[in-house]
């Protein structure tokens, strides 16, 4: 396991999100690269297919078109994307070799139920690949939000004291907030 370096003054990470509407058949995916201070170092775009199972592929390409070895960690904006299009976080830590951490907002019981209703005839891939993900660890920010994160390549209390830095007002860190603007704007 590696450790995200708080210490680090050049500490840069690349946070991912995406947006798509109704009956759009791709998601657009944003990712900027934000440095501890906040500056905006680069950006990087691509798409997945709504309802498929590429986001984890096109999250790869991000990095890879990106080219930089000054990435030290990757943030992602739900790993449940694009109409259950599901990230493999353990695949992009593998070939990366970077500590990931997924973020979202809201607690849920689960979506076993809504993938079976949406893929009536191919939901046991979609499944497995979500169990895969394992549980949610909920943590609170220094602002009084609570989030709750899966975490690759860190530990549940490093990721926390990530996202507390990152994370000026509200309940979303930085980098993701303006990802998702972005995300929205394509």
């Amino acid at each position: 396991m590696s450790h995200i370096h708080l210490e680090k003054k050049g500490l840069r990470g690349l946070a991912i999100a995406e947006s798509f509407k109704q009956g759009d058949k791709r998601s657009k995916l944003a990712g900027v690269v934000m440095r501890r201070d906040f500056v905006i170092d680069g950006f990087v775009f691509a798409k997945c297919e709504v309802g498929g199972d590429d986001a984890t592929s096109s999250i790869l390409k991000m990095y890879s078109k990106l080219g930089r070895d000054d990435i030290s960690f990757v943030l992602v904006s739900g790993l449940i994307i694009a109409m259950y299009n599901i990230i493999d976080i353990a695949l992009i830590r593998k070939e990366t070799g970077l500590p990931v951490i997924g973020v979202t907002y809201d607690n849920s019981e689960g979506i076993e139920s809504a993938i079976k209703h949406h893929f009536p005839d191919s939901y046991e891939q979609k499944i497995t690949k979500y169990c895969k993900l394992g549980s949610r660890s909920k943590i609170r920010l220094h602002t009084g939000y609570d989030l709750y994160i899966r975490t690759e390549g860190c530990t549940t209390k490093e990721a926390q004291k990530l996202l507390d830095h990152f994370t000026l007002q509200g309940s979303i860190p930085e980098p993701l907030r303006v990802t998702q603007l972005l995300a929205k704007s394509l």
